[in-house]
């Protein structure tokens, strides 16, 4: 019935969960589930879902899990329950029978003497199904929050082009969180608000929060905190003169931080100083790119060009981090998403992929191509060839193709390089060869043989690169072997090989 295990593995731990968590009333809302609450409050978040049957499973949580068992090595119930509530967890769920015809009378004591929620399982529902339906829980959750994200990023687009876009923008913001916007000058006045007006204490307090931050080169790039019964932000932007978000709201939903990381991006490009007219029609064309218009629409406004597209990897997995990056690249418009080919638009990806887990978000950026491109800490960088605006769909593409090298050989820079020896071979004749010697290749053979050779031949790399298993990776290069009747192992037939590729 139950599909824990009596001895269990330590999952790594990570510092957050990947997904919002979800309230421990919507799993006892599930009628299906059966589950009934027997001790401690119902309104806990829970970030996980684990089973055990160890004695002490203290060592094995990470905290804000749902910790599910049957009792199988239940002796002490009243210690068991504090070593429960030392590791952190969220709630303990019960399952009666097999070992227990009801929840020991012990158990349900000590819960309530330590407020840790207790949950019955019934005989009916396994401990995968309250598993399952955790997950589908959490997923509902993190579409929520990437579509509320993704309405507030069109909506502050659409505000900072607007007459007046720095009044509209803490408008829109200050409406998206249900909440109070405000900008800050070097010296910590107020110069622009918007939003409800908040209590004299909780005003000084997103004074002083703002204070933590000013103008000192260096110095942290954002804070939060509480005060006057509201949760308090601080954004530094970007623009180089001082300027401080400041947000206050009477909670902090998971997407709210992302929401004010596009925020302080559109802010820092609408704030910095020495702008002149030809650099302020980019930036209105870079804001409809982020509305979603297609290169080709503004490529007139835009400029020919050239420019760069760069994909990144890192940070801290907030687009705050992907701010800070442009602000050093130098150029004013950042998005925030997952990673994974062109899409035709060369700054804008999901705008909700910014992830709270601590793990790396991807970032593209559009920069002139005069703009010098360095190294960034923290960041694996994939640089696309100069291009026109009507070209940046496939300068999206390379960037895309450089980031994945980039990360496959670790390296935290790689370049998009055409031309070279292949450059000397007329590409008609090239194409045409590439299509008989690789026509009986589909995909993924094709993809997978490439980035095999890329990689030297190592099947670990290119498993990483290709985010397969590495015993998938020998068994379509076999399989290239034989439909391509070639020994692979030939450094001629790889040389051959790799310039087909290139060529088709």
């Amino acid at each position: 019935m139950y599909e824990g295990s009596m001895a269990m593995t330590a999952t790594e731990p990570t510092p957050t969960p990947p997904a919002p968590p979800v309230p421990l009333t919507a799993l006892l809302a599930r009628r299906d589930l059966g589950l009934r609450l027997l001790a401690g409050p119902e309104d806990v978040p829970i970030h996980w879902v684990h089973t055990s049957e160890m004695a002490d499973p203290y060592p094995y949580l990470l905290g804000g899990e749902l910790l599910m068992t049957a009792g199988v090595l239940l002796a002490d119930p009243a210690h068991y329950v504090a070593r429960v509530v030392e590791a952190g967890a969220a709630a303990l769920a019960f399952g009666v029978t097999p070992v227990y015809d009801t929840v020991p009378a012990e158990l349900v004591e000590a819960c309530a003497r330590h407020g840790l929620p207790l949950v019955e399982v019934p005989p009916r529902t396994p401990f995968t199904a309250v598993a399952r339906a955790l997950w589908r829980l959490m997923a509902e959750a993190r579409l929520h929050e990437l579509r509320r994200v993704t309405e507030a990023q069109q909506s502050l687009a659409a505000a900072a082009a607007r007459p007046a876009p720095v009044p509209a923008v803490l408008g829109a913001l200050a409406s998206r969180l249900g909440g109070r916007a405000a900008l800050f000058a070097a010296d910590g006045t107020e110069s622009a608000a918007a939003g409800r007006e908040v209590p004299a204490e909780a005003a000084r307090a997103l004074r002083d929060l703002v204070g933590v931050l000013g103008p000192r080169p260096g110095g942290p790039a954002s804070a939060s905190g509480d005060g006057g019964g509201l949760r308090l932000a601080a954004y530094a932007l970007g623009g180089g003169d001082g300027l401080t978000l400041g947000v206050a709201t009477e909670r902090r939903g998971p997407g709210d931080h992302t929401v004010a990381g596009v925020a302080v991006v559109l802010l820092s490009l609408l704030t910095a100083p020495h702008r002149g007219a030809d650099a302020a029609v980019r930036d209105g064309a870079l804001v409809r790119l982020l509305l979603g218009a297609a290169p080709p629409e503004i490529a007139e406004t835009l400029g020919a060009g050239p420019w760069t597209v760069v994909h990144a990897a890192g940070g801290d997995g907030t687009p705050f981090a992907a701010a800070s990056l442009a602000a050093a690249l130098g150029t004013p418009l950042v998005d925030v998403g997952e990673a994974g080919g062109g899409t035709g638009r060369a700054d804008a990806v999901e705008a909700g992929g910014g992830r709270r887990d601590g793990t790396p978000v991807t970032v593209r950026l559009l920069l002139p191509a005069s703009t010098p491109v360095t190294e960034q800490p923290g960041w694996t960088l994939g640089i696309a060839a100069p291009a026109a605006a009507d070209e940046l769909a496939a300068a999206d593409a390379q960037a895309a193709r450089a980031l994945r090298r980039a990360e496959a050989v670790r390296a935290p820079l790689v370049r998009h390089r055409p031309g070279g020896l292949a450059a000397l071979v007329d590409p008609d004749e090239a194409a045409a060869h590439a299509r008989a010697l690789l026509g009986p290749l589909t995909e993924p053979l094709g993809e997978t043989l490439r980035t095999w050779l890329s990689l030297h031949g190592s099947w670990d790399r290119t498993a990483v690169a290709l985010e397969v298993h590495r015993n998938t990776v020998r068994q379509r290069i076999a399989r290239c072997a034989a439909l391509l009747d070639r020994d692979l192992d030939d450094p001629d037939v790889r040389m051959e090989l790799w310039f087909a590729l290139g060529s088709r």
